[in-house]
């Protein structure tokens, strides 16, 4: 019997000899910082400074303000220097506060506190979590306190750390996972404190044989929970497809996992919360893959949320030939860049640089009706049609194709032989869905 996985899904070159076998190298920050008030999916944060306010590492610097909203942290202690629009890896202009680092690292009162986390309340451990500005760090965002407090906690039998990282090229999680596990194992303790009829499970790609190995050591004397290596294929990570891998549940587009009884969290996220709720660190640091055929010195980074991209091709050495190609995360669902002028934040996973765009140079072609995209979409959806009517914007056809079940994982341009761009179509149409139905809701209030 084979290992778990989901029908369809691509198996990209993986790239990950790389940077997987480089342990994660502390970076300290310089000069500006620069934390772009929407870092996660949801209303951005509200400023709680002014310029010319001091600033300590630590501090509530952005406010919630929405139910799906995060906190934004400072990462150094500093002056701020203004509150304006900065360009992120999404080439928009968001408004950010910009913090002139001392380089002193002066944190408030509470920072890096040990805590008994069994004293705690469930409560307690969701209001840490809150106010720690703690997001999804698989690359989505979504405020990891609102996806911990779901309607019914009884109803939730399954938290699965989502160990995959299926992604070509990114190793930071394999690091965290083979650097703490500890922390990783006490983390997902913490998170099972909240849900009392729930069992853990971590899943894990089994092209990662030494971190399944080590977490099994780890938790063979762990009656709650267990590891789940899984088939090695793309996108086995996106949480539709692991949770059906890991318990065979359906989850549709228009439900949640905690429908189905389960959550899922990324190893950086379980990690964060045990920082969090264990050690009084909110979220302030990311740990980071620059990779790629045209760095000097591919390698993971603990860096602080609000240092610049440049920083990081600094330190790997810069350069080795003029890269053809900058990603922001990975090949598959990562966004290009125009420059490295922009900040770390929250959902930064990686910075690939490449010296060759040779498959995104192949000249468009007439659909061939191979069906090949059909048969890889792991949503079980049907990419040739909703392509059809997406670019005539018939969008009828298209929401009875069940087009916004797409999951953008890319694998349908991947495979596609007449290189038809249908993921950025499907992103694009999806997008004037979204703000279509933005622009219906704020007419009717």
């Amino acid at each position: 019997m084979g290992l778990p996985t989901f029908k369809g899904g691509v198996h990209p070159y993986e790239g990950k000899e790389l940077s997987e076998n480089k342990p994660v190298v502390l970076l300290q920050p310089k000069g500006e910082m620069v934390f772009p008030l929407s870092q996660h999916i949801g209303a951005p944060a509200k400023p709680l400074v002014e310029t010319g306010d001091k600033v300590l590492m630590g501090q509530k610097i952005g406010e919630m303000d929405g139910a799906i909203s995060a906190c934004i942290i400072s990462s150094v202690s500093g002056t701020v220097k203004g509150i304006e629009p900065r360009k992120t890896a999404g080439g928009s202009m968001v408004p950010s506060i910009i913090i002139e680092n001392d380089g002193e690292d002066k944190s408030v009162e509470s920072f890096g506190i040990k805590r008994d986390t069994e004293a705690l309340s469930k409560e307690e451990i969701r209001n840490i979590i809150k106010e720690s500005g703690i997001v999804g760090l698989g690359g989505a965002g979504f405020p990891t306190y609102v996806k911990l407090t779901p309607r019914d906690d009884a109803k939730i039998d399954t938290v699965i750390v989502n160990g995959a990282e299926c992604e070509p090229y990114l190793t930071s999680d394999y690091r965290m996972l083979m650097e703490e596990p500890e922390k990783l194992i006490k983390g997902l303790r913490i998170i099972l404190r909240l849900f009392e009829h729930a069992k853990g499970v971590i899943a894990i790609e089994n092209n990662k044989p030494e971190a399944i190995k080590r977490l099994k050591e780890l938790v063979q004397d762990e009656p709650g929970i267990t590891v789940c290596p899984l088939s090695t294929k793309y996108p086995q990570g996106w949480e539709r497809t692991l949770i059906q891998s890991v318990t065979g549940r359906r989850v549709s587009a228009d439900m949640l996992p905690a429908e189905v009884g389960c959550i899922v969290d990324n190893v950086d996220t379980v990690i964060s919360i045990y920082n969090a709720v264990a050690e009084s660190t909110p979220l302030i640091r990311r740990i980071i893959t620059v990779t790629g055929d045209a760095i000097e010195n591919p390698q993971n980074y603990n860096v602080r949320i609000g240092s610049s991209y440049e920083q990081l091709v600094e330190a790997s050495g810069g350069f080795k030939m003029e890269p053809k190609k900058l990603i922001s995360g990975g090949p598959m669902t990562g966004k290009a860049l125009e420059d490295i002028d922009i900040p770390v934040t929250k959902v930064t996973s990686s910075l690939v640089c490449m010296a060759d765009d040779e498959g995104t140079l192949d000249p468009v072609t007439s659909c061939i009706r191979c069906a090949r995209c059909v048969s890889v979409c792991p949503g079980r959806i049907v990419p040739q049609q909703m392509v059809i009517a997406a670019v005539h914007s018939d969008t009828e056809r298209y929401l009875k194709l069940k087009g916004t079940d797409c999951c953008e994982c890319g694998s349908c341009s991947y495979i596609c032989p007449a290189r038809i761009p249908l993921t950025e179509t499907f992103i694009n149409m999806n997008r004037r869905l979204s703000e279509a139905e933005t622009a219906v809701r704020r007419k009717k209030k």
